[in-house]
């Protein structure tokens, strides 16, 4: 954080962040554990959700020791979008733009149409995150450019990528 605050004083605009809490804290998933694709316990709208949501409201750009991940099927991060986490970040005083997948491009156009195809949800997402791991095995075309054309007011922004 004092990294970001030298940054933003020497900055002759705002500066954009994108950050990502990666996983809900141990308590709240079904492995009991923050690393493993354990899913979020519970369903859209229970008390484990709507903490969930209000943790994104709260997030501190601090990442843990260990690599932490959550699982979310697009339908079950549609529901979340739709029944907590939009709600909450428009209660919010945040300007924040939601970004949901995150994951590989293998996953699109499903991914967008399961929840970008909600209209309730895409009403709170600003576009999708997309890893580029699997690209050499998934062509543009069908994932990429069929997102665009299904969904053209939302953004592709790839979020995440190494060639290691």
């Amino acid at each position: 954080i004092p990294i970001l605050h030298r940054a933003s004083a020497m900055s002759k605009r705002p500066l954009s962040l994108y950050a990502s809490p990666w996983t809900a804290p141990a308590w709240m998933k079904s492995n009991g554990d923050v690393r493993g694709k354990g899913t979020l316990k519970g369903q859209a709208g229970d008390k484990y959700h709507k903490t969930w949501a209000n943790y994104f409201i709260k997030y501190p750009i601090l990442p843990p020791p260990q690599f932490p991940t959550i699982a979310f099927t697009a339908v079950k991060q549609r529901d979340f979008v739709v029944r907590d986490l939009g709600p909450a970040l428009a209660r919010s005083s945040h300007r924040t733009l939601l970004i949901v997948m995150d994951d590989q491009r293998i996953h699109l156009p499903h991914w967008a149409k399961a929840v970008l195809g909600n209209a309730t949800a895409a009403r709170y997402v600003a576009g999708l995150g997309v890893h580029w791991y699997l690209d050499s095995i998934v062509p543009p075309g069908c994932s990429l450019e069929a997102t665009h054309k299904l969904f053209p007011d939302h953004f592709l922004l790839y979020t995440e990528a190494c060639s290691g």
